[in-house]
């Protein structure tokens, strides 16, 4: 058994020394076939079927303590519409690690794994009654107001007699991102009040009025697939430059500053990632010279990866089902597709799949793997290089699978969801079940 090296298959140009996208534990079988975390791809797949998700839990937990580094007097949240089950939940907080949430279902199901609610944030630009209640019944730790109708809400909610700690989400006015679709840090989007026009400020204000609510800091995210710590920093001055604001006008410090996540990976070697030391580096020095310059005590930094933890911990495998020659090209068709993986239809992104459960003799053919969907957009991964004897039954392991997949995965066509498998120390167990044709005629209440 032999430690992956996935570059001559992966991806044509790839530069020599190019770091893998596959899970640290993920090894070579001496005919070729691949093991994360010393288990067969192979025997997942005949164990539980395909598609099917693989989650390597030393890696989760390896990218938790590595946030816990770099960051050490931070707060960590892992944002959990990445992706959430209940074991995963329980491996961020035995890490240390707090939560972000989105609605009340991924709030019920984080307390109901056991996840102190006091370490978890409510996220959301439209939040709805019952995310409210049940962020306050449970007793979150922080709720990021994200509209001005939020506050006379949260207020109201919280009772004569509570009080709930808030943030406020600014827009700071910066692009980034990986795609316009996933760039949450500039003006004319859904998200946050803008510190250009004043919206910021004049929500700040109305927050600080309300006795029932106590404001604790400023929070922006800036998009996903961020590479370059750059737009962090300027973030962070403007930031800075509003709680300096805040202080002056309303005699008012606080004590928070959460900038979010968004930081990129790699989903194909030789693609840039965020250098994880090299952006806690900089915006800790950022912080401190902004904060020195506007004469402020340095506020408790928070931040948000989601993706970064579980992405590059996941591995989808698939069944080729045909390969579908043409003067256009090569197609190979699988078992899953867009309903399990919607982001190559949605961002453009592009995967580097490779064959899991055999060494092939063959050359390397240029593809495109496709999924088994009426859609033409239903494409997993475009112009890639797998070898040319690959064929019906084979079977394709798709790395960096863990974060935004079973998570925006539908029941498209009436094709089930895929289970989740974990792997650790030469074994595997379920975590999350298929979706079976009977869950999905149960909900079906029509006759």
């Amino acid at each position: 058994m032999t430690t992956l090296d996935t570059r001559p298959r992966a991806a044509a140009g790839t530069a020599p020394g190019a770091p893998s996208v596959w899970p640290a534990s993920t090894t070579e079988g001496t005919r070729g076939g691949l093991l994360v975390g010393g288990v067969p791809l192979a025997e997942i797949a005949e164990g539980h079927g395909t598609p099917v998700y693989v989650l390597d839990e030393a890696e989760v937990r390896a990218r938790c303590r590595a946030y816990r580094g770099a960051f050490p007097d931070a707060g960590v949240h892992y944002a959990a519409k990445a992706f959430l089950c209940r074991a995963l939940a329980r491996w961020v907080a035995e890490e240390g690690l707090g939560l972000d949430v989105c609605s009340a279902g991924e709030l019920e199901l984080a307390v109901a794994a056991g996840f102190p609610a006091d370490r978890i944030l409510l996220h959301g630009n439209a939040k709805s009654p019952q995310d409210l209640a049940t962020a306050l019944r449970l007793g979150v730790g922080r709720i990021v107001i994200d509209t001005p109708a939020e506050i006379a809400r949260i207020a109201a909610a919280v009772g004569p007699e509570g009080r709930q700690k808030v943030m406020v989400r600014v827009t700071p006015g910066i692009t980034a991102g990986g795609h316009h679709k996933i760039r949450t840090g500039a003006d004319g989007q859904k998200f946050g009040l803008s510190l250009r026009d004043g919206h910021a400020r004049h929500a700040i204000a109305r927050t600080l009025g309300q006795p029932r609510l106590e404001l604790t800091g400023l929070h922006c995210h800036l998009g996903s697939q961020i590479t370059d710590a750059k737009p962090y920093l300027l973030a962070v001055r403007r930031l800075v430059g509003l709680m300096a604001r805040i202080r002056d006008t309303h005699g008012v410090t606080l004590p928070e500053l959460d900038l979010g996540g968004g930081h990129g990976i790699a989903y194909r070697p030789g693609e840039p990632a965020l250098d994880l030391p090299s952006l806690a580096r900089r915006v800790r020095a950022e912080l401190a010279e902004s904060c020195a310059s506007a004469g402020l005590p340095v506020p408790r930094l928070v931040v948000e990866p989601g993706r970064a933890v579980a992405g590059p911990a996941g591995v989808a495998l698939y069944r080729v089902l045909a390969v579908k020659r043409t003067p256009g090209g090569t197609f190979v068709a699988v078992d899953g597709g867009m309903s399990d993986n919607p982001r190559p239809a949605l961002y453009g992104v592009r995967y580097a799949p490779r064959l899991a459960g055999r060494r092939s003799p063959a050359g390397d053919e240029r593809v495109t793997v496709v999924g088994r969907h009426c859609e033409a957009g239903d494409v997993l991964a475009e112009d890639v290089l797998l070898p040319a004897d690959t064929h019906p039954g084979d079977l394709l392991a798709v790395p960096v699978a863990g974060a935004y997949h079973l998570s925006m995965a539908s029941s498209y066509n009436l094709v089930g969801r895929p289970p989740v498998v974990a792997v650790l120390d030469g074994r595997a167990r379920l975590l999350v079940r298929r979706e079976t044709t009977e869950d999905l005629r149960a909900r079906d209440v029509g006759l």
